[in-house]
């Protein structure tokens, strides 16, 4: 065995940050958001506008993967016009952190 639980925990929490943050276009969502709340609508028109090309479906890839990794989270539904409610999304955590020397002083 090359870790224990508690190690082998914070390298599964690390690959999912990795996971959720290869892609440069969920680094653009994240700054879309910044210190808002920003409607999935708001967050693909932006995207838009610095011209990434992505369907609605993709977006909701993105916004998926940022989630599972608790990169971001829902805030809240938003109705508009009597439509399906939009999902409002903001940032869960600003700073993600590792230290690489943790328990190894023991």
């Amino acid at each position: 065995m090359c870790c224990d639980s508690n190690s082998c925990d914070k390298g599964r929490r690390f690959q999912k940050y990795f996971r959720a943050l290869h892609c440069p276009t969920r680094w653009q969502i994240i700054r879309i958001i910044g210190g808002d709340e920003k409607g999935s609508g708001e967050i693909l028109e932006e995207l838009r506008k610095i011209g990434e090309r992505l369907a609605r479906s993709s977006l909701y890839y993105h916004l998926s993967e940022l989630q599972e990794a608790g990169i971001i989270e829902m805030a809240r539904y938003r109705e508009e016009r009597g439509g399906a409610p939009e999902k409002v999304w903001k940032l869960k955590t600003r700073e993600i952190k590792i230290n690489l020397l943790e328990n190894m002083e023991k």
